[in-house]
């Protein structure tokens, strides 16, 4: 393959792509592995990702003590340490109002250990997703107020909530935000505001989510408290060891999907390692419920753990989330564990039926309007708010466009956004909300969630036409990036302990991607909802198994159906599954495209 050509000759794939390197320059990738003393395929995938060979060390041993910034780099973060030692040493009430979501969550169950190692019990307040919305709200900071809370830290939410802030500070509330979403000029009246993302900030840490900056927080008053004597000669305590909760710090980081990147890497690298002990109970006991059999990876908290705790947020009772990570009563522990499996199999019911309908809807507005839009748009009366972010990530992975799903309850609609890279749809909704469009709305570039009048919904449509078009290339022209092709007989173990070893990937660094070449496809049947599992065999007749998610109703999955004994080009990722002590490779299918006859059997 010369650089710059379609990967196997793949111009039009089955679901209409271009396969195309992701290292333009296949040189510069045998330079890097020769520099690091590295084989070439770990070359190729750093210099992929834009690696130096000056930085290949740092990356691919991410630490704590070369990345983590100062906390007081961050605008106000002096200010809040400054608050939280003060309402500390004077006893005061301290709240931490947090979001519904696992960044929420983790972000609570941070700074709710933190406050209890060093001698105070937080009161933890998670609004409810139907009642209350997203983010403060009036209501909620009176309560707090009239249980004689004297400081409120908000995390993952508060940068736009201008109005319940001041009503905050007008019932004598000190409030402190902690969040990572796009802010305006203007800030909420709060006693501090630490947002990387605000206009006015020169910190390059923009990527942190917000239990890394919750994080930042506690390192930040934790060295404060230090100086000041606090523990021992004043308390008697001992000082927390802050890198226990670096699995929380992981857990939020992943499952909010910003990119893994910097600090963010040696967050979840170490996060995973601390993950790996079981010391948390909540996530133990979630682990056990979910049948976790193996040590946790980043797929593990993306897709089996995360969406656990999210359930709660979703379709439950919204605090369960925070509780469980928060607990060290195993006993509780194992029962919000339980529930929130059961609530996460009802969530999934759920979201099938409105996805359901939100595919049958986007294809009828295709069929009217045939010219391509830069987004997708769903939007139903009966649909459950707390499953239209989900909906909305499978519209943006089916269609690979962003994607804006909104639930209506009466005149009102609440709106979760997903989109791709290089479109910032948390930038467009700020824009909506301050051209007059929204009721309330914000987010950051690859997710955000808006509140919006029924009247209001086909202007809205029109500004985020005008204002998405052109901000990426279409998903032809971007293509599906691999870093290399392989025959089936090269899909080894060894080949992905390898890869795992220049992890953790995520968002921002992608995981690799590789087309196998030639694969004789044996057999194909559908298992769970709408995934298309498959044998593969290779020249030597080497099997692989495969799995195509959701893909049944798709050109991919038709094909791979129909597709018995007949050769094709797979493209996807690696999993080295090892539970029960196995080592078995299995292929995630994300493409694929018919292979000609000769090509049966290894890469042209």
């Amino acid at each position: 393959m010369s650089d710059g050509a379609a990967m196997l000759g793949v111009e039009r794939s089955l679901l209409g792509r271009r396969w195309r390197a992701r290292l333009a320059d296949s040189r510069a990738g045998l330079a890097l592995a020769q520099a690091i003393e590295a084989p070439e395929l770990i070359g190729r995938v750093l210099a992929a990702r834009g690696v130096a060979a000056d930085d290949a060390p740092a990356y691919l041993e991410p630490t704590l003590r070369g990345l983590l910034p100062d906390p007081l780099h961050l605008r106000d973060m002096e200010r809040a340490v400054a608050r939280l030692a003060a309402a500390l040493e004077a006893g005061e009430k301290i709240a931490v109002f947090g979001d519904y979501d696992v960044d929420g969550a983790t972000s609570a169950a941070l700074l709710s250990r933190f406050f209890q190692a060093v001698g105070t019990a937080p009161v933890v307040y998670i609004p409810d997703r139907l009642r209350e919305g997203y983010g403060p709200n009036a209501a909620a900071m009176r309560q707090l107020a009239g249980e004689g809370v004297a400081v409120v830290v908000t995390v993952d939410c508060g940068i736009s909530a201008f109005d319940a802030l001041a009503d905050a500070a007008d019932a004598g509330l000190d409030v402190i935000v902690v969040d990572h979403h796009i802010a305006e000029a203007k800030l909420p009246r709060a006693c501090a505001v630490i947002d990387p993302n605000r206009l006015d900030e020169e910190s390059p840490h923009r990527q942190l989510a917000a239990v890394g900056v919750a994080f930042l927080l506690v390192v930040g008053l934790n060295r404060r408290l230090r100086e000041a004597g606090w523990y021992r000669e004043r308390t008697g305590r001992a000082e927390p060891d802050l890198m226990q909760w670096l699995d929380l710090v992981a857990l939020g980081t992943v499952c909010d999907v910003v990119p893994l990147t910097g600090v963010n890497r040696a967050f979840v690298r170490q996060g995973l390692t601390v993950m790996r002990r079981r010391r948390n109970a909540g996530l133990r006991a979630l682990g056990d419920v979910a049948g976790l059999e193996e040590p946790p990876g980043v797929y593990h908290l993306g897709f089996i753990l995360g969406p656990r705790v999210n359930a709660g947020g979703r379709v439950g009772e919204a605090s369960l989330g925070a509780r469980l990570l928060s607990t060290e009563d195993e006993a509780q522990a194992d029962e919000i564990a339980r529930r929130l499996d059961a609530l996460n199999r009802e969530r999934q019911a759920i979201e099938q039926a409105v996805l359901e309908e939100a595919i049958e809807q986007v294809a009828h507005a295709a069929e009217a309007d045939p010219s391509p839009a830069p987004f997708v748009l769903a939007h139903g009366e009966t649909w459950h708010a707390g499953v239209i972010g989900i909906v909305a990530s499978r519209l943006r992975e089916r269609h690979d466009r962003p994607a804006i799903v909104v639930a209506w309850e009466g005149g009102i609609g609440k709106a979760s956004c997903r989109s791709v890279p290089g479109t910032d749809i948390g930038a467009a909704v700020t824009a909506a909300r301050q051209a007059g469009l929204l009721v309330n709305g914000g987010g950051h570039p690859m997710a955000a969630g808006f509140t919006v009048e029924r009247s209001r919904l086909e202007a809205l449509s029109d500004f985020f036409r005008s204002r998405l078009a052109g901000a990426d290339e279409s998903a032809a022209t971007r293509g599906l990036g691999l870093d290399g092709a392989l025959a089936v007989e090269g899909a080894t173990a060894d080949l992905l302990e390898m890869l795992e070893a220049a992890g953790p990937y995520g968002a921002g660094n992608p995981e690799p991607r590789f087309a196998l070449a030639g694969a004789r496809l044996l057999r194909a049947d559908i298992v769970g909802r709408g995934h298309v599992r498959c044998q593969l065999a290779g020249a030597s007749g080497r099997r692989l198994k495969g799995i195509a998610f959701r893909s049944a109703d798709n050109a991919l999955g038709t094909a791979l159906l129909a597709g018995a004994g007949e050769p094709f080009h797979l493209a996807g990722r690696l999993r080295l599954d090892r539970r029960r002590g196995s080592r078995a490779v299995e292929l995630h299918v994300d493409d694929a495209a018919p292979a000609p006859a000769q090509a049966d059997g290894g890469p042209p």
